[in-house]
Order: C-alpha cells, then sequence, then structure tokens
C-alpha cells in the first residue's frame, strides 16, 4: 500500500503563487507515475498535471505555461508549483500515484488539500 500526504494549501489572492507538496510512504518502490488532480464544488475531478520517473509530464490546457510539476525520487516527494492562481484554480487538490507509467495515474489518492484563490 501506498500513503499520500499532501501539504501547502491555503488562501491566496488572485495572481498570486502557492507550492504544493505531496510526500509518499509505504510500498514507495512501486511507484512509477505521480500526479494532481483537483475537484471544485459542483464539478467533476480533473487532471491538474502528471508525471512519470522518466520525466515525461502531461498538464491540463486551463494550467499550461502557469502550473509546473517536479519531483524527488530520493526523498519520493511530488510538488506543483502553481503562478498566477485565478480563481477558477480554487479547488481541493489530491495527490496520486501509480505503478503504472501512466500521465493520469490514479491508483493511489491522497487526502486532498484546499486551495482557495480569492481577494
Amino acid at each position: 500500500q501506498v500513503h499520500l500526504v499532501e501539504s501547502g494549501g491555503g488562501l491566496v489572492q488572485p495572481g498570486g503563487s502557492l507550492r504544493l507538496s505531496c510526500a509518499a510512504s509505504g510500498n514507495i518502490f512501486v511507484i512509477n507515475a505521480m500526479g494532481w488532480y483537483r475537484q471544485a464544488p459542483g464539478k467533476q475531478r480533473e487532471l491538474v498535471a502528471a508525471i512519470t520517473s522518466g520525466g515525461a509530464t502531461n498538464y491540463a490546457d486551463s494550467v499550461k505555461g502557469r502550473f509546473t510539476i517536479s519531483r524527488d525520487n530520493a526523498k519520493n516527494t511530488a510538488f506543483l508549483q502553481m503562478n498566477s492562481l485565478k480563481p477558477e484554480d480554487t479547488a481541493v487538490y489530491y495527490c496520486t500515484a501509480d505503478p503504472l507509467i501512466t500521465l493520469r495515474p490514479r491508483a493511489y489518492w491522497g487526502q486532498g488539500t484546499q486551495v482557495t484563490v480569492s481577494s
């Protein structure tokens, strides 16, 4: 089993930045891909960004050029740097991991961290 814990969420003004972190523990050597999904109130959960162990990345069109996903394999941690935040980025953000080489990792999920973009 893989356990994922997110941190770094909070309240930020439009145009601001936040950096989310995701620490993995447990059976971490099975992890290949890691990613971030989000779910806003009344909306379906959507993929934000993903990264494989080889460094391939995938981004939602709505965040391209503003968000950057990265990972530190030695520390079993993934990051999501979010810049130029907009009110529509407000959502619960979930970290995910997957044993597969996939750019839509969904096997394991964290509990989520709230990001609120508001003035």
